[in-house]
């Protein structure tokens, strides 16, 4: 009897066990996959905040590539590509500051067919100081939009700098180094595009791995 009783204890525990893994799992892999649709949709608008829907009617989170250039900054950066009735109409280009006064400032930099600036953005999260250089945000101020409209030619080079430094764009009270440092990033993001932005259009869009988040 006792032996019979230690059996079915043990069975017990092990059906409590296998119910509990599996509830972990299946719990686990609804908070993956809304933690991914979140991303995804945090991703397309901001996307949208530098190229306006009206410039293009193909999914970009869809027609992306990645690639690796010293004047996008360190690392991969992920390029997405805008098309408006088939033709290449612009391009949302991935950038990184790494000058910034707390460390990386990451940027989304959308610019139209021949290189002007559509938008620019900051990807959080950022280590900027908060009340000083956190005016790159777009929530915080509206310094960024003092992109809009600017090209390779549109200052000339000597212009792409703070005004401090003889260029045109303004800085922050008591923060130079951020702005700084966007500035230059920028600017290397429309120097890539100018020398890439052919090859860009020309090159396969690269699968990626996205959740189903209908509904």
């Amino acid at each position: 009897m006792i032996g019979q009783a230690i059996t079915r204890n043990a069975v017990i525990l092990g059906l409590f066990a296998i119910g509990t893994a599996a509830t972990l799992a299946l719990t686990n892999q609804a908070t993956r996959q809304r933690v991914e649709c979140n991303r995804q949709a945090a991703l397309a608008d901001a996307l949208a905040q530098v190229m306006p829907p009206a410039r293009h009617d193909n999914p970009l989170l869809d027609d992306s590539i990645t690639v690796t250039d010293p004047l996008l900054g360190h690392g991969e950066h992920h390029l997405y590509r805008a098309r408006l009735g088939g033709e290449a109409s612009g391009a949302v280009l991935e950038a990184v500051a790494p000058d910034g006064y707390g460390g990386d400032i990451r940027l989304i930099v959308g610019v139209d067919r021949d290189g002007t600036v559509l938008g620019v953005r900051v990807v959080p999260p950022h280590n900027e100081t908060p009340g000083l250089g956190d005016n790159i945000e777009i929530r915080k101020s509206d310094w960024i939009l003092g992109f809009n409209g600017t090209s390779l030619e549109q200052p000339s080079a000597s212009g792409w700098a703070v005004k401090k430094d003889g260029g045109r764009f303004d800085s922050f009270t008591g923060a130079t180094i951020t702005p700084r440092a966007v500035v230059s990033a920028v600017h290397g993001a429309l120097r890539y595009y100018q020398a890439h932005g052919d090859e860009v259009f020309k090159a396969p869009a690269q699968a990626q791995t996205t959740e189903s988040c209908d509904g």
